[in-house]
Order: C-alpha cells, then structure tokens, then sequence
C-alpha cells in the first residue's frame, strides 16, 4: 500500500468518524423537536425536495390553531455543519496559489511595466511554460511545502523557474549548478558537500533547505526581513545591493527593491518571478495549461545505513534506475556514500514495507543485489532482455552505448550498465 493510498484512507477514515460525530451531535440536539419537523416536512408542496426549508413548508391544514407549535429554527448542526468541512487544495496548483502573499501589492506603474513586460514574454512562448513546468513535476509540492512550512511567499517556490528551468541538473558557464544555482563557494558556505561522488548542489532536498535558509537570513541580516531586496541579493550579492540601497536612499528613495539601480540580471529578477507567479495564478486567462501535479510530493526519503548503488536499489524496488537517477542528482557515480549523503529518495508510491528493508543496516537483499558495470552479449540476448535483466531503461542502454543499431548487437560485445 502506498503512502498516498494509506493517507487518503486516514482522512477518509477521520473524516467519516467527524461526520457521524456532527450527526450524533444534531440528532440528541434536534430529538424535542423531531416531532414539528416531521409534520413540517410531511406537509411539504408536492414536487418538492422534502430538504425544503421549514419557513416555506406549507402548514399541515390537520393542526389545530390552539395547538399549533412556533415554525421550528435550524439546529446549530444544520447552520454550521458544512462551513465546519474545510476542503484541502487536492493539487499543487492550488495549494500553491494559496500561498501566494505578492499577487495583491500594487506596484507603481514603472515598476509594473517591468513585470508586464516579462509576462508578454512568457505569453509569446507557451510551450516553453509547459515544458518547464512539466520538470517541476516531481519537485514542486514538496518545494510548495517547504516554503509553506516556513511561512515564507508560495512566490519563491518559483525560484526554480526563474534559476534554472526546474532543471536539478543546469549548469551555468560561470559555474552555478543545480535548481536553485549555487556557486561553489556559496555551496561550501553554505554547507553543501562537493566531491567526486556527491554534489549537494544537484541535490533538490540539501539545496532547497539551503536556499530558504540563504534567502531567511539575508533577509533578517541586511534588509529587515525583506524578501525582496534579499532575492535581489541573491542574484548578485548583498555587497552590490546594500550599495545600490545606499544610492537609492541618498536621492531620497525607500531603498526598496524597485527603487534601485542594480545590474541588468538583478533588475529583471524579480520581474521575472513576479510574471510567472502572476501567470500561474491565473492560467487560463493567459491562455496557459498547467500539467497535473498532485499536492502531495512525488517522492519519498529513505535514510540509509549502509552504502547502496542506485543499480541496487532498483532491483530491491523494482523501480528503474533511471528513475532513481533521476530523483537523485547529487549522486554523481549511481550510488550512495554514506559520508557524502544518507538520504536516498525513491518513488513515493513504493512499498513502505520495501523502503524500510531498504534502509535497514546489513539488509542481505542488498548484499545479493550488486549489478556488474558491464554486460558481455552472449548468443540469444537482445537489449530489451538485457534491460530487463538489470531493470534498466532500454533507451539508457542505447544512450550509454552509443547504439546506432540496437538491434545489430553482437555475441561478445561489451554493454556499459551505467554509462560510465
């Protein structure tokens, strides 16, 4: 049973006990008055619902006058009873949208343009939109939480977006990498390993934490708890921003983020965020579609004890490796070394009895996993049983062996299973 499976059964369960609860609650409140409500609604216009209301509900002509009772009112049950049912977001869109604090500040009509001007550029390519958030599949809810949980803006869980194209594997020229683009020294500082097996920069859940971290303290430090001003150094540093806030309030200024003159990249950055969050709060209106993505994260960590190879992994629970791969972008050799990394994360519809065998230490499954770096063709084998033997994706057999004829290959011949 997976863990979505077993929450949706825990809501569906607490939720039905709080219904009877309400239904236990209106019957000992409503029983002294069971009996007008009765005659009430018996009473009731032929053709209509008998849930009529009992102030339209025709009199019953058998009553008396002398003996008829006062119009009986809703119980507290019948008034309160579904403003009490609180519907959670059941996608990350909404929950997303939710969470957005910038989209009812007014800017002024400069600042504005600015933002304008971005999102008739994103409008004029769609399908770029489409394609980016299509990568932000797997991450965006579990991001969405995290900023959540920390009571910052949904906004910046767009920073992605607007960094690296929700791509954990960009790289930029000057040496960023990952999806929110650290540096290296910013990575170091900021405590995210770098060596030749694991890169914490690659890794969506270190270098999410780091980044709200980055933005939180900046913010606190310099800009009085600014966001703004700390996403804009962010981009190009708190020197160059407290030196442009400077300049700015000398001419008389705030020194807020739109007041400054900072470089070209900085001063499209939070246009660009502030454009995006604005199209996604209302996709339709800008003639955008939005892939589905569920509220809950795609994924789930599983602390490990011992080192495993993703190859290993895979077979353990029979998910590709390619999508463990993915998942996992720090890893930069296909496995874990526990001084690098102890979290692996894996498909979150995985046996949890399967995770927990995973994350056992001297698991003997694991110790019978191990897949070899290559794979010798022998008379009879062809690449979709060679895939299959390894629970690798055949495309990733063609990709890491160059194949330009998959079917063509020979007894003998040498199959990378890794692409190293």
């Amino acid at each position: 049973m997976t863990y979505r499976t077993i929450r949706q059964r825990l809501l569906l369960s607490a939720g039905s006990t709080v219904i009877m609860g309400f239904f236990m609650a209106a019957a000992a409140n409503s029983q002294a008055s069971a009996t007008d409500y009765t005659s009430t609604y018996r009473s009731a216009t032929p053709g209509e619902s008998s849930t009529a209301s009992p102030a339209t509900a025709t009199p019953d002509t058998t009553v008396q006058p002398a003996t008829a009772q006062a119009t009986p009112q809703p119980s507290t049950f019948h008034t309160h009873f579904w403003d009490a049912l609180v519907l959670e977001p059941k996608d990350a869109w909404s929950s997303l949208r939710a969470n957005f604090q910038w989209q009812e500040k007014q800017l002024s009509t400069e600042a504005q343009a600015r933002v304008d001007k971005w999102i008739e550029h994103y409008q004029a390519s769609p399908q770029n939109i489409v394609a980016i958030t299509e990568r932000a599949t797997p991450w965006l809810a579990w991001i969405n939480q995290q900023v959540k949980e920390r009571g910052l803006p949904g906004e910046i869980a767009l920073i992605p977006f607007v960094e690296s194209s929700f791509d954990p594997n960009a790289r930029s020229h000057r040496g960023a990498a990952g999806l929110w683009q650290f540096m290296p020294r910013t990575g170091d500082a900021l405590g995210l390993v770098r060596n030749g097996n694991y890169d914490g920069r690659l890794d969506v859940v270190t270098s999410t934490e780091a980044a709200l971290d980055y933005l939180e303290m900046q913010a606190d430090e310099w800009y009085q708890g600014d966001l703004m001003l700390s996403l804009a150094a962010y981009n190009a540093g708190a020197g160059t921003v407290n030196r442009a806030q400077r300049q700015a309030q000398g001419q008389g200024l705030p020194g807020e983020y739109w007041d400054l003159a900072l470089p070209n990249e900085t001063m499209q950055y939070v246009p660009k965020l502030k454009a995006i969050a604005t199209i996604i709060n209302d996709p339709e209106f800008y003639g955008i579609s939005l892939p589905e993505i569920h509220s809950d994260p795609a994924f789930a960590k599983v602390q490990l004890e011992q080192p495993v190879s993703l190859a290993q992994a895979s077979r353990l629970l029979d998910v590709s490796q390619s999508a463990l791969a993915e998942l996992n972008p720090g890893l930069l050799n296909g496995s874990i070394d526990l001084h690098s990394a102890q979290t692996l994360l894996v498909p979150e519809e995985v046996d949890t009895q399967v995770l927990a065998q995973l994350s056992q230490s001297g698991s003997s499954e694991l110790a019978t996993t191990a897949t070899p770096d290559v794979h010798r063709v022998e008379n009879g084998d062809n690449l979709s049983a060679i895939a299959a033997r390894y629970n690798l994706n055949q495309q990733d057999l063609i990709r890491w062996n160059a194949l330009t004829r998959p079917e063509s290959i020979q007894p003998g011949q040498l199959l990378s299973l890794s692409g190293r």
